[in-house]
């Protein structure tokens, strides 16, 4: 990663003390300091913001953003992104606190990025092939599957693998149009961004790019609860009423 790479990378945290690794991270943002990373949390009612405001004063990359309740994953990668509009980073990425996607595959997006201006929409892939180290429990990745035939077939009627990979790389001043407006689902707000783009360009499928991950590992439970999973038909519903 050369300095030339102006990026911010956005961690949404919500009660993450049992799953995130304050060593690896610390290592991390060691290793990759030309990027800023940004940990929000989101109004966790464990240790988590603590452990948000110690690596803060450990790392001179890494800042800190601790919101005062629980808003979802979606409006706190959005309150952190307004958080920081007035700085001028060429482009702005989020992940998942376990780190299932590690950050040096965002690393290597981002290098991606660079060298291909003509893509502004970066989006982690989680293809399983030979060579690759794709690792997801069965339930997670059949039901995934389901909804992404779905989402890609008749909500963005776009050849799009997988949507809701958490590892996401957008052009900042892209990002900062399509993160402008709340959104109007908790788990299914990459949809969103996507169809905030079609609404903005109907070309939008050629300055998207799917980035096949060499790894990414599963980590822990997933936040997302049965409750939630059994609205997303009804999140879809909505999602396709509002955009299409």
């Amino acid at each position: 990663m050369t300095n030339s790479i102006n990026a911010l990378l956005i961690i949404p945290c919500f009660n993450e003390g049992k799953r995130m690794v304050g060593e690896e991270l610390s290592i991390e943002f060691e290793k990759n300091s030309t990027i800023d990373f940004l940990l929000v949390d989101d109004g966790s009612t464990d240790a988590t913001a603590q452990f948000l405001v110690e690596l803060e004063q450990k790392h001179n990359n890494v800042t800190s953003l601790l919101l005062s309740k629980n808003v979802g994953k979606a409006e706190a990668i959005r309150n952190g992104l307004l958080a920081n509009s007035g700085e001028k980073y060429a482009f702005i990425g989020y992940l998942d606190a376990d780190l299932a996607t590690p950050i040096s595959e965002m690393v290597n997006i981002l290098k991606f990025a660079k060298k291909n201006p003509n893509y502004r929409f970066l989006m982690g892939s989680r293809i399983k092939r030979l060579g690759s180290n794709i690792n997801r429990y069965s339930y997670r990745h059949y039901i995934g599957r389901f909804f992404a035939t779905i989402i890609s077939g008749i909500i963005l009627k776009t050849p799009i693998y997988d949507t809701q990979c958490g590892a996401k790389i957008i052009e900042y001043k892209l990002a900062q149009t399509l993160f402008e407006k709340p959104f109007l689902t908790r788990w299914l707000f990459d949809v969103e961004l996507l169809l905030r783009m079609k609404q903005l360009n109907s070309d939008f499928y050629k300055e998207v790019y799917e980035y096949p991950l060499e790894t990414w590992i599963e980590k822990g439970n997933s936040k997302i609860r049965l409750k939630d999973m059994l609205q997303l038909p009804f999140q879809l519903i909505k999602i396709h009423l509002a955009y299409v």
